[in-house]
Order: C-alpha cells, then sequence, then structure tokens
C-alpha cells in the first residue's frame, strides 16, 4: 500500500458509509421528482474508494494546483458526485442536497464548474466529460514536462457510462489520446447495460475493450466487482501504475442495486424511486427506512479524514513548491491563463497598404507572443497552417516531446473543441485551436460548454465567408456568426484588418472566458485609420473609423471583417456625390454592448440612417441597422472576389444601397 494512503477503515462503517452515499441518491432525486437514482447507487463503492484511498485532493483546499482531477462524465449521476462533497468537507451541506435541482442551489441537474467547489468540469452532455478528461491529462504533462515533477505530479480520473461511449466525440478523444500515449488517465467504463429507452442491446453492441486496445489504451475488464471495494482499489491502482498509455477499467455494474424491483430497470436511470421502493431498499441496506437525507455522525468523521490527508499531502507539495528554483513568472502566468507582464509589446504592428488575410496575421500573433504566454498550446483540426495555429520552430506535443506546444488534432473538431475545455479546465495551460468556420457546427456542443463554464480558450475560425471562393456553400458560413453572437458567454470578434487582429488577439488572451477569433481567408487591406483608432476602438467592440468631412453624418456604415474596406471605399463613392457617410468597424458585439449607452449612441447614433455590411446572415442585425446588405441564402462555387462582388459586397453596390436608404426617408 502506498504510503500516502489511508489506512482501511473497519468494513462495517466503510459499507454504511457507501450505504448512505446510496441512500442519499434515492432521496434527493424523491424529493426534487427529478433525478437520476441508479447510476450513484451503483457507483457508490467506486466513488467510495476513489475519494478516500486513491484520490489525492484536499476538500479545505480546492484548487491545489497539483491534486487529481476527477470527471463525472456520466453528469446525469450528479448525486453521486455531490454525496461525495458533502461527505468529504467541501462545504455542501445537507441542505444544499435537500435543494438538488432547486432555483440557485448549489446542486444543479448536471455538475457543473465555477457553481460548486470540488466540480472540475461542466458534464451532462454524455461523452463532453470522457474529452475534458484527455484535455487534462495533456496540461498535467505539458506542465510537468515543463516546470517539473516536484510540482506537477498527478493522475485524471474519469467515470464514463454507455452513453459517453456512444457519443462521437468519445471516439475522437480516445483516438487522439491513444495516439498520444496520454499515461496517468484513469477511466472506468460503468458497464451498467441501460439506458433511457431500456437495455443497451436495443443500439449498442460494441466490443468496447477491443475497441479501446485498438486506439492504443491499456485495457482492464475487471467484471462482476462493483460491491467488492478491495477488488476496485487494486483495480484503480493498477491503472495509476500505468504511464505510458491512458487506462480503461470495464466494471459491470447493476443500475439501481439493490432496489428490490428497479435494479437493472431503465426507469432505475431516469425516475426518482417511488416512496415504497426507497422503503425496501433502504430496508436491504440497513438504513433507516423512514427516514430521508439520513446521514450519522460517524459515517461524516469517516469521510471527513479526507481532510487532514489532503493537508498533508498540500503541505508537502507546498515544501516542495518553495524549494523550487524553477521560473516563478512563468508559473504565475501559466496558471493564470496570461501572458508575462508587459506581453503585449511583443504584439506586431501592420503597415498600411499592405494586404494580409486575418489567418495570417493572427500566426504572426501567435509566433510573436508564444514566447511570453508561456502555458500556450496551439493546434488545429488537420488546418493547422490555414488557420493560423503553426507555431515556429516548435516541438510536436507527443510522449516524445511532452513539452511539445503544437497539438495536432488530426480530423476531431469536436473532440478538439472539448480537450481544449479540458485543458484549460485543468489551469496552467491556454489552449488556442483552429478550423474553418464553417466547421464550428462540429464543434457546438463543446463550443457551448466552453461559453456555459467560462474557460479561457482561444478559437482561431478562418475562412469566414463567401469570400473563401471555389469550395462553395459547403464551405463558406452564412448563419454561424449569428448563431455565436447568440451563445450567452462567447466574445466572437471579427477584425477588420491585420492591426485590429492584433488588438482581438490581445484582449482574447487577457480574457476570462472563451474567444471565437473569426478571420479571412483572402488578405485585407491595412487601413491607416485602424492603425490609430484600433488599440482604444477594438476594445470597446466598436468605433469610428472614418469620420465624414463638412459636417454630421447623414448615413452610417457600419460592417465587420473584411466589409470595413469595402464601407471605407463606399463612404468615399459617397462623399464624390455629397453624401456624408460615417465608417463604422463593429468587430465584437459583446464588447460593444458592455459599453454604456452613451457611448454606443455616440458611435451609432439612432437618429441617423445605418446600414450595416456583412457577409453573412442578416440575422441580428436589426438591433443597430436599418437595413443590411447581407446574405440571407447559401453561397456559390467561383472565385473568391466574384462570389463577393456577385452577393454585392462591392464599394458600388454599399453606396448604392446607402443612397436607396437615404432615399427611403424615415420608416
Amino acid at each position: 500500500m502506498p504510503a500516502d494512503a489511508p489506512q482501511p477503515a473497519d468494513a462495517p462503517i466503510e459499507q454504511l458509509g457507501i450505504n448512505v452515499i446510496r441512500g442519499l441518491a434515492m432521496d434527493a432525486p424523491r424529493r426534487a421528482s427529478s433525478g437520476h437514482s441508479g447510476t450513484a447507487m451503483a457507483l457508490a463503492p467506486l466513488a467510495h474508494v476513489l475519494w478516500t484511498r486513491v484520490l489525492r485532493h484536499d476538500p479545505s483546499a480546492p484548487d491545489w494546483p497539483d491534486r487529481d482531477r476527477f470527471v463525472l462524465s456520466n453528469g446525469h449521476a450528479s448525486i453521486l458526485l455531490y454525496s461525495l462533497l458533502h461527505l468529504t468537507g467541501y462545504g455542501l451541506t445537507l441542505d444544499d442536497l435537500k435543494a438538488f435541482r432547486q432555483w440557485g442551489s448549489k446542486t444543479p441537474g448536471h455538475p457543473e464548474r465555477r457553481h460548486t467547489a470540488g466540480v472540475e468540469v461542466t458534464t451532462g452532455p454524455l461523452g463532453q466529460g470522457f474529452a475534458n478528461g484527455v484535455g487534462m491529462g495533456v496540461a498535467e504533462r505539458f506542465l510537468r514536462a515543463k516546470f517539473g515533477p516536484e510540482v506537477v505530479d498527478h493522475h485524471t480520473f474519469v467515470f464514463a457510462g454507455d452513453g459517453c461511449l456512444e457519443e462521437g466525440i468519445s471516439h475522437e478523444a480516445a483516438s487522439l489520446a491513444g495516439h498520444l500515449g496520454l499515461g496517468r488517465l484513469v477511466y472506468v467504463y460503468d458497464d451498467n447495460h441501460i439506458t433511457i429507452d431500456g437495455p443497451t442491446e436495443l443500439a449498442y453492441s460494441d466490443r468496447v475493450a477491443g475497441r479501446f486496445e485498438a486506439y492504443g489504451w491499456h485495457v482492464d475488464p475487471i467484471g462482476e466487482v462493483a460491491n467488492d471495494t478491495q477488488a476496485l482499489e487494486d483495480a484503480l491502482r493498477r491503472a495509476v501504475a500505468v504511464e505510458d498509455k491512458p487506462s480503461l477499467i470495464i466494471l459491470r455494474s447493476h443500475i439501481g442495486w439493490p432496489a428490490p424491483d428497479l435494479t437493472d430497470t431503465k426507469e432505475a436511470h431516469g425516475e426518482p424511486f417511488g416512496d415504497d421502493e426507497i422503503r425496501a431498499t433502504k430496508e436491504r441496506l440497513g438504513l433507516p427506512p423512514d427516514e430521508s437525507f439520513w446521514v450519522p455522525g460517524e459515517v461524516v468523521d469517516l469521510y471527513r479524514r479526507c481532510i487532514p490527508r489532503g493537508r498533508a499531502m498540500r503541505a508537502a507539495w507546498q515544501e516542495r513548491f518553495d524549494a523550487w528554483d524553477g521560473d516563478r513568472a512563468a508559473w504565475d502566468a501559466a496558471w493564470a491563463g496570461r501572458g508575462m507582464v508587459g506581453w503585449e509589446a511583443k504584439l506586431p504592428t501592420f503597415e498600411p497598404g499592405e494586404e494580409i488575410a486575418t489567418r495570417k496575421a493572427v500566426n504572426a500573433c501567435l509566433i510573436a507572443t508564444a514566447d511570453v504566454i508561456p502555458g500556450l498550446i496551439a493546434g488545429a483540426a488537420d488546418l493547422t497552417g490555414n488557420t493560423g495555429m503553426q507555431l515556429k520552430d516548435a516541438d510536436r506535443q507527443s510522449a516524445e516531446h511532452p513539452e511539445g506546444r503544437q497539438l495536432y488534432y488530426g480530423i476531431r473538431e469536436h473532440g478538439m473543441a472539448a480537450v481544449m475545455n479540458g485543458m484549460a479546465a485543468h489551469g496552467g495551460v491556454l489552449p488556442t485551436g483552429g478550423t474553418f468556420f464553417t466547421f464550428s457546427d462540429y464543434m457546438r456542443g463543446a463550443l457551448r460548454l466552453s461559453a456555459l463554464s467560462a474557460v479561457h480558450v482561444i478559437y482561431s475560425f478562418t475562412h469566414d465567408s463567401i469570400g473563401l471562393g471555389q469550395d462553395g456553400p459547403t464551405h463558406q458560413p452564412v448563419e454561424q456568426l449569428a448563431s455565436l453572437r447568440a451563445m450567452p458567454g462567447l466574445q466572437v470578434v471579427r477584425p477588420a484588418d491585420a492591426n485590429e487582429c492584433a488588438q482581438a488577439w490581445r484582449r482574447a488572451v487577457d480574457a476570462d472566458r472563451p474567444t471565437a477569433l473569426v478571420l479571412s481567408r483572402q488578405g485585407l487591406p491595412v487601413l491607416s485609420e485602424i492603425l490609430d483608432k484600433g488599440p482604444e476602438g477594438v476594445a470597446r467592440g466598436g468605433y469610428v473609423v472614418v469620420e465624414p468631412e463638412g459636417g454630421a453624418p447623414q448615413v452610417v456604415l457600419v460592417g465587420t471583417g473584411g466589409e470595413v474596406h469595402v464601407c471605407v471605399e463606399a463612404a468615399a463613392m459617397l462623399a464624390g456625390r455629397g453624401v456624408r457617410a460615417r465608417v463604422v468597424s463593429l468587430p465584437c458585439w459583446e464588447w460593444f454592448e458592455a459599453e454604456d449607452e452613451a457611448y454606443r449612441r455616440q458611435v451609432l447614433p439612432p437618429d441617423v440612417p445605418t446600414l450595416s455590411v456583412e457577409a453573412g446572415a442578416s440575422f441580428g442585425w436589426d438591433r443597430y441597422a436599418d437595413a443590411s446588405v447581407a446574405i440571407d441564402s447559401f453561397g456559390a462555387s467561383a472565385p473568391g472576389p466574384v462570389c463577393l462582388e456577385e452577393f454585392g459586397f462591392d464599394p458600388r453596390h454599399v453606396a448604392e444601397r446607402a443612397t436607396a436608404l437615404l432615399s427611403a426617408g424615415p420608416a
């Protein structure tokens, strides 16, 4: 037994603790009239063993950097995690458990990062936590190689169920983990043979062991030992010892055990138990059948032993950290997810007159600042060079180069996004990853969770419009801008030129939430007007790029990305006709909306006719504009300049639309 392992408690009190967890797993969903009891009941012995004998954690310091990470990928079993957080002393009270799934409680239906102490990632959509765990494994190995095992030396544990393994994202993430040779990943597959529809045999007959062996995982099918705490501990410790590949323990459990009528039924998965079933089950478990949320003091005492054990582990780590002679400034910046002090001075400046695609500008920013952003890991879904995510002279992240900062995700967009979420949630790493903007659709589930849980990741979405050209409508994003802008918590930034791109990169690195940089394939003119006004204007989300001469503006042209220079040229045409046109760049609606109303009205006066110009859907622009030059159909296969002109994104057409808007008068 390892020196840091606790002495085993006597078997009766351990069994009582496990049964108390099972009782809570029935009581909380019953009170809420909502929730999932069965999986939590079946996995109570496994969770008990992990949290009391194996997991290195300190309940008094949930954010201790060198703790082991635990991910409940089958997040519908959240009451299992909440029960452990209560019993082991993370601050959840019994009243919190009684408020399960209620308004404002700390115990929502699925675990939420930053909402409940001890919850590492937001899980619920099946398979996401599975992929998050892979990201945590990447982060741990990278940081251990960068800073040394004396300060980074831990494991990631993941519980996953049939649903997690059926979802396609698990295939992407598992394949990547095996390819990378990620040790220190310990997954337990809860093979309970039940889904909401009924037995898994209705739709699922995978040979899971063979599948994961083919991925390059260490696989340990341990069979019918869900109630054998020693067998469970032995399996966990075998997996912990594997350093060169991820591990999958396959555990055959029985959902809802030992409920007399609901064990191994679909009802045990998706419905709270009724009063009679709860009473009968508690009698079998030796719990007071008429008491709810029964937690005797001796059980609390058993689980609270985790606190002194965890404090001792953390104190030993702190002693090593205090003696560590590594780069403290780099450590602090990495764990903050930021650049070193003054890092922004490295940002490049681009000269007016050049034409630079913003995807190439972001690459210049990435290369210029990589050395002063110590936690940065860059990659892409098989489009590394195309999306500007290619670092200069960087080692490939791999078992041979665990310190490598270039991560090749392969053609796994959804897996990439969820792995990035896991890396960011782990801490110490700032992941940035790219793909073509239209393929953000493949990433939607993980992208939404990055926004929901406010993880600090940066997306490079390139080939941002019909301007990408001849790949045609399958590759030309039209509705994606509107759909991502509708997502709360995601900063969507579409820079007008290379200098706006640099300022967007600055703010994305300094952010505390995810940022989507939406970047062009085609070259865009570097605008002299942005060179001076951009540093302040981009940070505010919107600003005046061109102010007309000779009086107040008669019309406002507001654009984003590659259409801003079209607005500038159209404004010059209008000036020649005696029409005063203001040009506004609005790279980030979220940042602009955060400004006060006075500033927003100053930039976009409500009494001046406004025309929006953006090579995407018009949806949403009615909040800022009276009319739009937009594309509310799918694109076409033709050279990019031809597509843009045919769909009306040229100065002449914009000037004509502005003139027509003025002629129409007030609505």
